[in-house]
């Protein structure tokens, strides 16, 4: 994928896309902690039909945070939505992994109005003490300039298989090298820590039922970082929702399996298309 990189400077940000294919636009949002190399597998299969953007959130992977204030919601979804106007980019979808599949529906909401597809989609808050413990220690990480150097500098292969483990994926030694090297760089570490404290979901949970645009959620049995029923508890809230349960994948299922992922956007585009 590393042709097809590039850099565009458009403030406040200096944003790493990647941009294949011909056809409709579809827009690829990853999650927390993650970059465009999440979609290698997806990325190509998709690119085969589509014309597909993928796009590394701000301080995350190789895009340049220009603004330490614009790592929550909808300052993200704010800049993501002015990048892809600049871009002249008018999606089919707007295609989400965890918390990725937040900023595809605020991006909906904002403009432009396109189906949402969310793969694991974090819309769920911690519950109990980890929902005010886990973003209190965010903003006390995020505040510390040694935190960063620190979790990078830990970075290590045995660290990056436990952590993929417990999120009930398994990746390939290739897999598992991204993710240290993202890990290991400490900018990066920053801005995912940014992102953790500026995180304001509950605005976006109460307008669920006002949801305008289609929406499918697909989940994976053994996702063990966002359990199958918050997408279904959505599901159930959203006007136009689609539910597809995968019985097998974790929660990086669209890295383990691409070929399954790809065929369910296909077929959901191609749903979307004949109720537009």
């Amino acid at each position: 994928m590393r042709d097809a990189s590039r850099m565009v400077l458009y403030r406040p940000h200096r944003w790493h896309v990647q941009q294949a294919g011909a056809g409709d636009d579809l827009i690829l949002i990853h999650g927390a902690g993650g970059a465009t190399q999440s979609w290698r597998g997806l990325f190509p299969l998709l690119a085969a039909t589509h014309r597909v953007t993928a796009i590394d959130l701000p301080g995350q992977g190789f895009t340049q945070l220009g603004a330490q204030g614009r790592c929550g919601l909808d300052s993200m979804a704010h800049d993501i939505a002015a990048l892809i106007a600049h871009l002249d980019i008018r999606p089919a979808a707007l295609i989400g992994h965890s918390a990725g599949a937040a900023i595809a529906l605020r991006l909906a909401e904002m403009g432009p109005r396109a189906p949402v597809i969310g793969i694991n989609a974090a819309l769920g808050n911690f519950k109990g003490v980890a929902g005010w413990l886990f973003p209190m220690l965010a903003k006390v990480l995020a505040l510390s300039p040694f935190t960063a150097d620190l979790l990078s500098r830990a970075a290590s292969e045995t660290a990056v298989r436990n952590m993929i483990r417990s999120t009930g994926s398994v990746l390939d030694d290739a897999g598992i090298a991204l993710y240290l090297r993202l890990l290991a760089d400490r900018d990066h570490v920053d801005g995912t820590l940014s992102m953790m404290a500026q995180w304001r979901l509950d605005p976006l949970l109460a307008r669920l039922p006002q949801t305008a645009v289609p929406v499918t959620l697909i989940t994976a049995a053994q996702d063990g970082a966002v359990p199958p029923a918050t997408s279904r508890d959505a599901a159930q809230r959203i006007p136009d929702a689609h539910l597809v349960a995968l019985p097998t994948g974790g929660h990086l299922v669209h890295e383990e399996d691409p070929a399954t992922i790809a065929a369910l956007i296909r077929t959901v585009l191609t749903r979307t298309a004949r109720s537009a």
